[in-house]
């Protein structure tokens, strides 16, 4: 699973940074890399849709554990 997470967080931050391009730069990597109305670029930017989402999984999961961690350090005390 962990592959998995990574393999979103690589195409996560890709598509961070390609609007990052586009706000400030008004440039599209991917449309220019893959032409601007193409079959591929509908799949990248589902596929990095996709991967925000299981970014956004991951997080809530790592939150759960970071409280569980406060709560074991207060137990403690």
């Amino acid at each position: 699973m962990i592959t998995v997470q990574k393999i979103a967080l690589f195409f996560t931050i890709v598509g961070a940074l390609n609007w990052g391009a586009i706000g400030f730069l008004d440039f599209n990597f991917v449309s220019t890399i893959f032409s601007e109305n193409g079959a591929i670029t509908n799949v990248i930017y589902s596929l990095v849709g996709i991967c925000g989402l299981i970014n956004i999984g991951l997080l809530i999961t790592n939150l759960e554990h970071e409280d569980e961690h406060i709560d074991r350090k207060r137990a403690t005390r």
